[in-house]
């Protein structure tokens, strides 16, 4: 099991080149409006986007995928990939959630042979489903024989590591800080996890208005250091 965690949190490493580089999820509006200043301030940002965010869109959907999986519904994993990229209603992040998740797709393709991930990737070159990053880690994670709770975390994890580094080019931050960050939010990770593992499918989609709102004003920044 250690050796299919490991080849697990290698999809969490920030130099893996999946592009959320590009991405900062509405974060750089709060910067330019100098909501986000610092690394108390980051912080504050960071607690909101996952607990009023990302439990309830990415985190619960990988929760279910692994259910899905478990009971080798596929359907329902597509059902839960349109889902997704329904729900995303700012055009900016869902576009760059789907080029995330197509180049997730495409360097996991060529480190593991997984059957689902290979109909995954028919269906969207079919325009069937439009690909995402939270269910091909999810599919990657059921494959290693991760539990689903790590699976979750891990890919919670990910996430964050992503916008702390993107947080330490844009506020900026330095590495040092960006580092702290990481660590003092390891225990709000373990938090999250357990209750998405509470949660019912019903309380999928709900977001706070004010991240969507600053998602959908990065449009309109004077100047961007991000896609999204």
């Amino acid at each position: 099991m250690t050796n299919q965690i490991l080849s697990l949190f290698q999809l969490c490493d920030s130099n893996f080149p999946t592009g959320a580089f590009s991405h900062s999820y509405g974060l750089e509006s709060y910067i330019q409006e100098d909501k986000v200043h610092d690394q108390a301030s980051f912080m504050q940002w960071l607690h909101v986007y996952v607990n009023e965010q990302l439990i309830y869109s990415d985190g619960l959907a990988s929760r279910l995928v692994y259910e899905a999986l478990e009971k080798e519904d596929l359907d329902k994993v597509w059902k839960l990939d349109r889902m997704l990229t329904m729900q995303n209603l700012p055009r900016e992040t869902r576009e760059g959630t789907q080029r995330i998740g197509d180049r997730m797709l495409n360097l996991v393709e060529s480190l593991y042979d997984i059957p689902a991930l290979s109909v995954y990737r028919e269906r969207i070159k079919a325009k069937k489903s439009f690909g995402h990053p939270a269910i091909v880690f999810t599919i990657v994670g059921h494959h290693l024989g991760v539990p689903k709770s790590t699976t979750t975390l891990y890919y919670l994890y990910s996430t964050v590591s992503s916008l702390v580094q993107n947080a330490v080019r844009a506020i900026p931050l330095g590495q040092t800080a960006g580092q702290k960050s990481i660590q003092e939010f390891q225990g709000a990770l373990t938090k999250a996890t357990e209750k998405i593992q509470q949660l019912e499918e019903e309380d999928f989609g709900i977001v706070s208005p004010g991240l969507e709102l600053s998602q959908m004003k990065h449009e309109r920044v004077n100047i961007r250091i991000f896609m999204s």
